[in-house]
């Protein structure tokens, strides 16, 4: 299990855990779309079986976002005097702009990592 999230986070192929995933240089740290890659450069395991594919990854994407905006709620909650501030909705809103490239490199990689044939 740990070594599972170790690859997804390090942007390895599930099948081989040599290739990367997505083709831009920081897995963290990237401003924009995603580019993947079609194939695994060392095993040629082709990561979007089907058009549509990643539809599925928006759930997760959206759990993701939920969790992080909860976390954050809480978190920025002990810095106002009431318990719900409308300040704290500007924070949350930050926070999730802030993370939403990162979320859906995440949410991609826990897809293919779900879906993956492990029958092998």
């Amino acid at each position: 299990m740990f070594s599972t999230l170790l690859n997804i986070f390090k942007n390895r192929c599930p099948n081989c855990k040599k290739g990367k995933v997505f083709a831009d240089k920081s897995f963290f740290f990237s401003v924009g779309f995603p580019k993947m890659n079609t194939y695994c450069s060392h095993c040629n395991y082709k990561f979007e079986k089907e058009p549509g594919y990643f539809f599925g990854a928006m759930f997760v994407n959206y759990a993701i976002t939920v969790g992080q905006a909860l976390i954050t709620f809480f978190i920025a909650s002990r810095f106002f005097d009431k318990f719900f501030d409308a300040r704290i909705l500007f924070i949350i809103g930050f926070v999730i702009l802030a993370l939403s490239f990162f979320n859906i490199r995440l949410s991609r990689m826990i897809w293919i990592y779900a879906f993956k044939n492990y029958s092998k």
